[in-house]
């Protein structure tokens, strides 16, 4: 059996009393009640007026995967961004991506296709934002004894090869995260959250309550 996100989250009923005059609040979820997949702060608004509110206080990090095989990863790497607030998400190589993992997140995260590793190098040119390979191929140094850069992309390749050729020689710096078992790699989904993670603890301040 398949389970959505709004069937995780128990949500909360219709508004007791009279709706509060607030542009922000959705009249139909007042009426009928909030089941989405967001935090207590947000029950009841628009999406649009979520998106807006998230875009006030957007990191300056960014995230980037490579989509060559259809890599079901994808979705997770969709979901940390938006629990960390990445500023954007950039899909390289295939447009279509499963979106099962990110757990209806994507509408609260902006995504950016690029079809080549050379249109996201060009676009992330343009925007002076240098390029972080995250991977556990030879000369990648330790994400754990780095600070990762306050303007970057994090770059993530497909589950299996990692970064492609082209990617990794397009990275100004490429890091590795440390493991002590038998596997090979992690996947990329949980590789975005470490090191998306690490740049918060960095640069982020608290959360807000």
């Amino acid at each position: 059996m398949t389970v959505t996100a709004e069937q995780l989250d128990v949500g909360v009923g219709p508004w007791p009393g009279d709706p509060p005059d607030d542009p922000r609040y959705d009249p139909e979820l007042l009426a009928e009640g909030d089941r989405r997949n967001v935090v207590d702060r947000y029950r009841y608004w628009r999406r649009e007026a979520v998106v807006a509110d998230l875009d006030r206080r957007r990191h300056d990090f960014h995230v980037a995967i490579e989509n060559w095989q259809h890599d079901l990863n994808i979705g997770t790497v969709v979901r940390n961004a938006n629990a960390f607030l990445a500023a954007e998400v950039h899909i390289v190589g295939r447009r279509r991506w499963n979106r099962r993992g990110a757990m209806v997140t994507d509408r609260y995260q902006h995504v950016r296709h690029h079809e080549t590793i050379e249109q996201f190098v060009a676009w992330a040119g343009e925007q002076a934002l240098p390029l972080v390979g995250i991977d556990n191929l030879p000369g990648c140094r330790p994400l754990e004894t780095t600070t990762l850069p306050r303007r970057c992309v994090l770059v993530f390749g497909q589950e299996g090869p990692g970064l492609s050729d082209a990617a990794r020689a397009a990275c100004d710096q490429l890091f590795s995260i440390a493991q002590y078992g038998s596997t090979r790699s992690i996947n990329a989904g949980v590789a975005s959250g470490i090191a998306m993670h690490a740049w918060i603890r960095t640069h982020a301040d608290p959360p807000p309550p």
